[in-house]
């Protein structure tokens, strides 16, 4: 029963959107759950919308982030955890204390690779409580034909946290399903290139 925290340190990384679509991919073979537990809500706020479009549920978080993952174990192979954009947020720090995988997106921007500094040592501080925890960089929203595009994986590399082989590009695709209540996975053609990568990055975190 893995229980995957996508973690980030700084809002715009697509992080929900991320969240929520591999939520989609991995619903497709497995039973899962989606906690949101990012003040913002937004993953709620796309489950509201989705309606029926989706088979697995979102919920907001309760007391006790520990507890309501495990009950929610006891029915589901898999538990995401949609955590703030700060890893100085309580949510965050007591997800990483009990989460199998951080799946941390990072988006090839100089803030967002800055701000993936702190999440290493966070990372690091979380594995005193749990020791067995994973954690995995995702380059997000990648541009290719940008100059920083091209070299955020040899910047990623200074940073002592493994990353993806799969990354997931910048697509129009992602923004245009979620506005139909929809992930990447629901609307056919428009989303195969997109589903595709989705389901490289599903095979390397499950």
């Amino acid at each position: 029963m893995p229980i995957i925290a996508i973690v980030g340190n700084k809002g715009g990384a697509g992080k929900t959107t991320l969240c929520v679509n591999l939520a989609a991919g991995i619903s497709r073979e497995h039973s899962i759950v989606v906690i949101d537990a990012d003040p913002q809500g937004s993953s709620l706020q796309w489950r509201a919308i989705a309606g029926d479009n989706v088979n697995f549920p979102v919920y907001a978080p309760t007391f006790s982030l520990r507890e309501q993952a495990k009950q929610y174990a006891v029915k589901n192979e898999y538990i995401l955890i949609d955590c703030p954009p700060s890893v100085h947020a309580s949510q965050t720090t007591a997800a990483l204390e009990f989460a199998d995988l951080a799946l941390i997106p990072v988006q090839p921007s100089p803030v967002d690779l800055w701000a993936t500094v702190h999440i290493e040592k966070a990372i690091n501080e979380a594995r005193e409580a749990n020791p067995g925890l994973k954690a995995m960089l995702v380059i997000n929203q990648l541009e290719a034909r940008t100059t920083l595009s091209k070299l955020v994986r040899e910047v990623l590399s200074e940073i002592a946290l493994p990353i993806a082989d799969t990354a997931i590009r910048r697509r129009a695709v992602f923004r245009n399903s979620a506005l139909e209540g929809k992930s990447v996975f629901d609307i056919g053609k428009r989303g195969a290139e997109a589903a595709a990568e989705l389901d490289s990055l599903i095979r390397e975190v499950t």
